[in-house]
Parts: C-alpha cells; structure tokens; sequence
C-alpha cells in the first residue's frame, strides 16, 4: 500500500528483510521499515515458529552496522483483540535496534482510537506508538485513512511529496 502511493524512482520496490544483505539494508540514507508481532510480542522469525528466517535473524546479521544520519520510520501490524497485552510489541524490538545504531526515527502515531491493554512499543508518555500501528484483523477498515495520515507526517521528513 505504501509503495503504491509513489513512483519507482521516489521509492524502490518493498523487500522481504530476509532477502537483504547488510550492505543493502546500508545503501539508502531514508527507510520504511515494518513488522507483524508475533504470538506474545515476539519479531517474526524462526523463533517465533515462522517458516522461514525474517527480522528475528536480520537483527542478528545486522548486529555491526552503522545507521548514523538515517532516517527511519516505522509501521507495526497487530491484533489488539486477541492480543491486548503484546499489541505492536515486535515493533519496539525494531526501534530499539534502529536507534542503538544512530538513526532518527520518525513517524510516532498516537495511541488514541485503538483499544489494547498494554504495548511495548508505546513511548514514555503513553500518548504515542513508535511508529504507525496497523490492525489489518479488527480495524482494517481504517489502514487507508491512518496510512494517508502517516504518510503526510512522515512526508517533510522524506522529502516526500503526496
């Protein structure tokens, strides 16, 4: 959806983390970074019982670069519903990781009109996420409208134009 909204020579084509190596993961100065949480909180990965490797063993091959001076924004997919206590928790993981390594994260969403009990990915003050949260099981119907929103949040930052 986010690729869609842009040309290919504003934006490259969405990659699975899986199939990228650190020197690509490096190339850009600007990325859009996402994850799904897995069961209780967790990245996906081989860990998570994913069938495949994803940031889970990413963040392990990644453990030695330098993001100085990127700029990052991210988006988190989770189920509020069935998971209230973890919703997004996978997404802290990867804003953590991101800002250990010198980047300026962009994009902070607000918590308000989402309906959970507790969420690692929320900051300090409890009024924002990390980045945007997507609930494609119990709110699907409004990805369009935050994705919109959070893409003119994170537009300036980008040197994006919508």
């Amino acid at each position: 959806m986010i690729k869609k909204r842009f040309d290919d020579e504003t934006m490259d084509a969405p990659v699975n983390i899986n199939r990228v190596s650190a020197e690509q993961f490096c190339f850009y100065s600007h990325l859009i970074l996402g994850t799904p949480t897995m069961g209780e909180g967790q990245l996906p990965g081989l860990g998570a019982a994913c069938s495949e490797e994803s940031w889970e063993e990413a963040l392990d091959r990644f453990a030695e670069v330098d993001l100085t001076g990127k700029t990052v924004a991210l988006f988190g997919l989770g189920d509020q519903v069935g998971y209230p206590m973890e919703f997004v928790d996978g997404l802290r993981d990867l804003y953590d990781f991101i800002v250990e390594r010198g980047t300026t994260v962009v994009g902070a969403w607000p918590t308000t009109g989402y309906d959970f009990e507790a969420s690692r990915a929320v900051n300090d003050e409890e009024t924002h996420f990390v980045g945007l949260a997507l609930d494609q099981d119990n709110q699907a119907d409004q990805t369009a409208e935050r994705l919109e929103a959070w893409l003119a949040l994170i537009a300036p930052e980008f040197s994006l134009s919508l």
